[in-house]
This record gives structure tokens, C-alpha cells and sequence, in this order.
């Protein structure tokens, strides 16, 4: 009898942890390097679906060298893949160009958006006793690009966009000594790309009296990028908005994930938003009109969360 009891019992747990394995859905987030602050967002997504989906839905994070690493491995990874790219990117794939010229672009077919993340936002930033409050007061003045970042030739491009190619010096030196070169006026403004608010542009603003230039449409037309406002106050004596070019960053999955798992994904994602926005406000810049800068497919899953709230989407997204 007792054996009988133990081995019902044995059975009873066995039977409880299946099904706890089957209740728990597990997501592999491609991200970036370990040192980036998109690293840091995975992060902080995985603990915010964690938390928002009462352990059911587990995140693991996995670095990445890039979003075209990230990209090239949505051929082979199966399920619940789910990585971080610019669409443009991810349009390229589709059409097997640029990076991802020798790859069949059927591989990419069922690549699949959910929601937007912060995205990479340029900042060009000058000590406000140099003067200069627009693009062409940059001509005659010393400014740090940096090197071998998306902002270096990001800023390096809008340069030669607004006719001041070979009018700027450039100084030879790495984006991070930008701070401190800036405060003992050693440049007089710098080029950094990232979320807002950029952390190195509030060390600098704190510091120092600093302008942060923005692009008219004509400037944002030019550099083919998506438009981004600031709002006044974001960076201290900031008295008004900054309008000025992003490239957007997505999260994306494929189509092998199924629609309830990308539906919970993105029902969490924006439910939680406000919660990571808390400790970092770098979340807060995330709203439901950056949908439009998704090119390509959202996932079902997604659209009808989306449908549910309201949200805007256009027919070729669907």
C-alpha cells in the first residue's frame, strides 16, 4: 500500500512539473555587445516580461556582435527568435542586397515585426559659447565624431548632406574623451548617436552650458532618416524641442512563432513600458506613432494586440 501511495504521488509531481514546463513559454532575445545600452534594454525587457506575464513567459538574452548578425541568424533559429534590427535592415534581407547579397532571400520571407524600441537618435552637441545654435554656424569649428560607430558616419554623411564637408575640423579622437574634451574646450561640440535621453549628452549638459542643434525638414529630408522630437527639458537648460534624424530599432520575430506567444510578447512589452520607463527613461521616448516606421510585416500575434488598442497600423503592414 505505502509503495503503491509513493509511486501515486511520484506520479502526481511528475504530472504537476509537465505541466508547469508546457505552461512556460521560453523566448530567445539576439540583442547587442555586452557594453551597449541595447544590451542593457534586453536586459530589462526580459525582467519586465517576467514580471508581466507572472513567470510564464521566460527571456533569455544572448549578445550580439550586430543587427546584421542578428538578422543572418533569423534563417536558422527556429520558434521563438526574437532579435533587435533597423526594418531597413531587415527590407535588405528580404531582398538579398547590401550584407545580405549571396543570401536567399526566401530565408527571410517570415521575418516578422512586434513593437519598436528606443531608437539610435542623433545628437549634435555644441558648447554654447562657441556660438553655434544651427548647421552652418559649424563651419571654422572643432568637432569630435568619434570613429568606427554608426554616429561617427552618421554625422560624418550629414556633414557632406549640408555642404560643410572639409569646413569642419575634426578632431582625432575617440567619441569617449568627447565629455571631458568639450568641457576643457578643447572641441567645441561633438556627434553621438543613441537613445534619448544619451547619457553622455546629459554628463555634458550638467557640466556645461551646451546646444543641441536640431534639423529643419528640409536637413531631415536629406538624410533619409525617421524624424525625432526631444521635448524641452530632456537635457538641463533644453528650453525646447530638438527635432532631429533617428534610424528605428525593432523588435522582430518570424513567423514560426506562434500568435498567442508574439500577441502575450506585445501585450507585455507596452503594458510594462511605463513601469521600465521608471528607471530608465530612456523607454519613455517609445510611443505608438513610431508603428509607422515599420517597414514590412507585423506578426498576427502582434496586429491584434494592436487592433485591441487602438493602435495605428497601415494596410501594407498587415
Amino acid at each position: 500500500m505505502k509503495r503503491t501511495l509513493g509511486a501515486i504521488a511520484a506520479g502526481v509531481m511528475a504530472l504537476s512539473m509537465a505541466t508547469a514546463a508546457q505552461a512556460e513559454t521560453r523566448v530567445t532575445l539576439k540583442s547587442a555587445k555586452a557594453a551597449s545600452s541595447y544590451y542593457q534594454m534586453a536586459a530589462q525587457f526580459a525582467e519586465a516580461m517576467k514580471v508581466g506575464t507572472n513567470g510564464d513567459v521566460i527571456v533569455t538574452v544572448e549578445e550580439s556582435q550586430g543587427s546584421v548578425q542578428n538578422v543572418m541568424e533569423a534563417m536558422v533559429r527556429p520558434g521563438n527568435y526574437v532579435f533587435t534590427s533597423p526594418p531597413g535592415l531587415v527590407g535588405l534581407a528580404q531582398a538579398a542586397k547590401g550584407p545580405f547579397k549571396d543570401r536567399p532571400a526566401e530565408k527571410f520571407a517570415g521575418v516578422r515585426a512586434l513593437f519598436p524600441i528606443p531608437s539610435l537618435t542623433m545628437h549634435f552637441v555644441m558648447r554654447a559659447d562657441s556660438g553655434v545654435t544651427d548647421f552652418p554656424g559649424l563651419e571654422g569649428k572643432t568637432i569630435l565624431l568619434g570613429k568606427g560607430s554608426f554616429g561617427a558616419s552618421e554625422g560624418e554623411k550629414y556633414l557632406k548632406l549640408f555642404g560643410l564637408e572639409g569646413k569642419v575640423n575634426l578632431a582625432d579622437a575617440e567619441l569617449s574623451n568627447a565629455v571631458a574634451a568639450l568641457k576643457n574646450g578643447q572641441i567645441d561640440g561633438f556627434v553621438t548617436a543613441g537613445s534619448w535621453p544619451a547619457p553622455n549628452v546629459i554628463e555634458a549638459a550638467a557640466g556645461t552650458d551646451v546646444n543641441v542643434l536640431s534639423l529643419s525638414d528640409e536637413q531631415l529630408a536629406l538624410t533619409k532618416r525617421d524624424k525625432t522630437v526631444i521635448p524641452a527639458g530632456t537635457y538641463s537648460n533644453q528650453d525646447q524641442d530638438i527635432t532631429t534624424a533617428s534610424l528605428s530599432v525593432v523588435a522582430f520575430a518570424t513567423d514560426q512563432m506562434d500568435d498567442d506567444t508574439a500577441y502575450q510578447l506585445t501585450r507585455t512589452f507596452w503594458e510594462q513600458k511605463a513601469k521600465m520607463g521608471e528607471s530608465s527613461s530612456w523607454w519613455n521616448g517609445v510611443a505608438p506613432e513610431m508603428l509607422a516606421n515599420i517597414t514590412g510585416k507585423i506578426h498576427a500575434g502582434a496586429l491584434r494586440y494592436y487592433a485591441e488598442a487602438g493602435f495605428p497600423i497601415r494596410d501594407d503592414q498587415r
